[in-house]
């Protein structure tokens, strides 16, 4: 349970770190947030412990702060989503999102460029009065971009063909804009040269064009002056043009507002495309479903398909909805989920998920899930939202720009006024080096081109099946030192077979099984499937009772009248049963009935084809250490780690001692990199959240995976993380390379400006040439 408690006067750093401890440290407790500037303290807490909670708190805080008044707050917040229909400006998208975070009553605010919409988590006091304040800060930035609180978001094809349409007109008219404004420039132009018409007439050419092209640019750094936001791109433009044209550099003045405009017509164009790849490489939602209803097939939208229903999926259509194979034989293409060219055949009981296309034959399925719930929904939302966790580069940038910006600008200001006053003259000169020194220097090849690359990353590595749940995640895994794997369906199989019953003490082999099955019969666990199927009978169990799963041990249950005891070596010794160990290589389950030893079912599990490769290729690409977890026995553990190559391997573990050895771990790491684990995302996820980075393994219709884990690996392939290596590293390659690019050419542009050998035309490569340079460096991720 969340929780939050105001503490009202509370002031002092060192005491709020104090509480913020002891506090974490309650029974119960599982996280605890001092914010200082909110005077709030954030806990999560489990329900048992929530009743006495408060007193607790209030104990400790008032022995470090007797003044402070501790309430707890009682205000509900509330999730509201914005469409921002025609937002295409990464730097625009990251300064509404912060002002909007900033807002009375909002918790948090997170802008998604993909999807051009805004999400907020509001106090339900404040959510009335917010969609006002909204508007105004969006169109204080973005003055064209519509709007409008979304009700209920739901995929209705003619929709968004409207919504690409109105996008489309929008680029029209500033086609048309920029047309007809470089149109008349260049008339001005030419009559100046080959007509030579005077200086009035060529003024008005120029004069027309310049508000055809920069009216919009200098009526919103007006806008911006006026509301405090003085430092930014349409102030640097404005002032830069203006000014050549009060020191008479007229053409310049035009050109510098042209060139602006068109790069940022290309920058739109950039993230435009951007988007619509990775909409395309995750082209997995239906469009509509065809359900069987009181005899007869209608066509549907899925979410309108209950849990339940029956569809009915031709081929060459896409599977709407997580189900079972009711009737009918195909071959499915999982590209979209998985990355994988192979189809994969199902048949009759098979599991069928959404986003898959179908080949071949007619599918009858029954749908399992809804379809807010189903594997194409979740897949779609995780990449779609990944771009709101952000890396710590793109997080540097923003801040970057932030004080980049008035510090050119102040440099402007002293190059164009101190000189003349120090050297005595040379006004106009050394003005018009201080406006080329301000358009060469404006940051829109870091805003724009930094999170395009990182957004174009996530959907390269969703291209190959591997989703990354945030641009955070993805600069994390170019730092990744240590790779800890489990080894249960992660490097092996994960598929049990039994390969021999050892019995002992008079009992056979078929009884040994038949006790095991019975102490086995409810469980989930892959080895209690594999001694259910060497069974292969019909189990009564409405003769077993008194059912316990006990924890790195096994089970104990009630056979009749029979105590059954099933499971490993430390399950036999703590119930004081003698035995005798079995020497061969596998899993091992021991039985025992009535506190006498009965036997031992040998099971074994295969290594994965290419998970000796995986780890080979992981150490090429420069993974320092690889180590493997695994609850098995030793001599399992030492066998699949002498096979793959392993550099260290842990044994007969318990959960809880995974967790502590990944610590022990981490806590060796070379300083600056990360741990990352491999788990399967079901039985893991405490490992997976200790982790720097938890890799979920085959999360194709896990939903346990997709949840625990940061980056999700779509198959059973090991392999598949040296992709999702290769992805970062490519992205990070990329970004540094903008940086260099970008400040580089910039520097040199910004000297030659101070020194007179650069001008305007110069000025407007500096920028915009770079970047355009940048953009399109970006969008290489795309093909990666």
């Amino acid at each position: 349970m969340k929780r939050i408690f105001l503490l009202k006067g509370l002031d002092c750093p060192n005491c709020s770190a104090k509480i913020e401890k002891e506090v974490g440290e309650l029974d119960g407790v599982q996280s605890s947030v001092v914010n200082l500037m909110k005077q709030t303290l954030t806990i999560n807490v489990a329900p048992a412990a929530a009743n006495t909670i408060a007193s607790q708190i209030e104990t400790i805080v008032h022995s470090h702060e007797p003044g402070v008044e501790v309430q707890e707050e009682t205000v509900m917040n509330v999730t509201k989503s914005y469409s921002l229909k025609g937002l295409d400006c990464p730097n625009c998208s990251a300064k509404i999102e912060k002002e909007v975070g900033e807002l009375d009553g909002v918790q948090s605010s997170v802008v998604n460029l993909m999807k051009q919409t805004l999400t907020i988590n509001v106090a339900q006091t404040a959510a009335d009065t917010i969609a006002s304040q909204i508007e105004t800060i969006v169109h204080s930035h973005e003055p064209d971009v519509e709007v409008s609180e979304i009700v209920q978001e739901s995929y209705i094809p003619e929709k968004k063909q409207e919504a690409n349409e109105s996008y489309n007109n929008e680029d029209k008219k500033l086609t048309v804009r920029l047309a007809t404004g470089a149109a008349i420039y260049a008339i001005g132009m030419a009559l100046t040269v080959f007509a030579k018409v005077p200086l009035p007439v060529e003024l008005v050419f120029l004069i027309v064009s310049y508000i055809i092209l920069g009216g919009d640019v200098v009526w919103q750094a007006v806008r911006n002056i006026s509301k405090g936001r003085v430092f930014d791109e349409h102030f640097l433009m404005s002032v830069s043009t203006i000014g050549a044209f009060v020191i008479g550099e007229y053409p310049e003045a035009v050109a510098v507002m042209l060139f602006y405009q068109v790069g940022e017509f290309f920058q739109s164009l950039a993230v435009e495309r951007s988007r619509k790849s990775i909409s395309d490489l995750m082209d997995i939602r239906p469009d509509c479903a065809t359900v069987r209803r009181n005899g007869e097939l209608i066509t549907i939208s899925p979410e309108s398909v209950a849990i339940g229903e029956i569809i009915i999926v031709k081929p060459g259509e896409k599977i709407p909805l997580d189900g079972v194979v009711l009737d009918g034989d195909s071959m499915l293409d999982t590209r979209a989920l998985t990355g994988e060219s192979v189809p994969r055949s199902v048949h009759k009981g098979d599991e069928a998920l959404s986003g898959c296309m179908n080949q071949t034959g007619v599918l009858t399925i029954k749908t399992t899930k809804a379809f807010g719930e189903s594997t194409a929904s979740k897949i779609i939302d995780l990449v779609e939202n990944a771009s709101s966790r952000k890396a710590p580069t793109e997080n540097f940038i923003t801040t970057f720009a932030r004080y980049y910006t008035p510090v050119v600008v102040i440099l402007a200001a002293i190059l164009a006024i101190l000189p003349p006053i120090l050297l005595g003259g040379g006004w106009t000169e050394w003005i018009r080096r201080g406006f080329v020194f301000l358009v060469v220097s404006c940051p829109c090849a870091l805003v724009i081109s930094i999170p395009l690359t990182f957004f174009g990353g996530i959907g390269a590595a969703s291209k190959r099946g591997v989703l990354v749940k945030g641009s955070n995640y993805l600069e994390a895994l170019n730092n990744v030192s240590i790779i800890v794997f489990d080894k249960t369906g992660t490097l092996t199989k994960g598929v049990f077979n039994v390969t021999d019953i050892l019995p002992a003490n008079g009992f056979s082999k078929e009884q040994v099984l038949e006790y095991a099955v019975q102490a086995e019969s409810f469980s989930n666990h892959p080895i209690a499937k594999s001694i259910l199927s060497a069974y292969g009978k019909e189990i009564d169990q409405s003769v077993i009772s008194d059912y316990k799963e006990i924890s790195g041990y096994g089970i104990s249950a009630m056979a009749g009248k029979k105590k059954v005891y099933a499971g490993n070596t430390k399950l036999m010794d703590s119930e004081h049963v003698e035995y005798t160990a079995c020497e061969k290589v596998g899993t091992k389950v021991y039985v025992a009935v009535d506190g006498q030893y009965a036997g031992c079912i040998l099971i074994t599990d295969e290594v994965k084809p290419d998970s000796k490769k995986a780890i080979s290729d992981l150490k090429h690409i420069g993974v320092e250490k690889t180590v493997m977890l695994t609850g098995d026995d030793e001599k399992i553990g030492k066998a699949v780690a002498e096979e793959l190559q392993l550099d260290e391997y842990y044994a007969q573990l318990f959960p809880d001692q995974k967790v502590e050895k990944v610590e022990l771990l981490d806590s060796k790491k070379r300083q600056g990199s990360k741990l990352a684990f491999v788990g399967d995302g079901i039985n893991d996820a405490p490992v997976l959240a200790r982790a720097d980075v938890g890799i979920a393994m085959g999360g194709l219709g896990s939903d346990a995976a997709i949840e625990a884990a940061d980056v999700v690996l779509m198959t059973d392939e090991p392999s598949k993380l040296v992709d999702a290596i290769d992805v970062a590293k490519a992205t990070k390659q990329i970004v540094m390379q903008n940086i260099v690019i970008a400040l580089g050419i910039k520097s040199v542009f910004l000297i030659l400006g101070a020194l007179g050998i650069a001008g305007m035309w110069e000025a407007v490569f500096g920028d915009v040439g770079v970047t355009i340079i940048a953009v399109l460096n970006a969008m290489r991720i795309l093909k990666k």
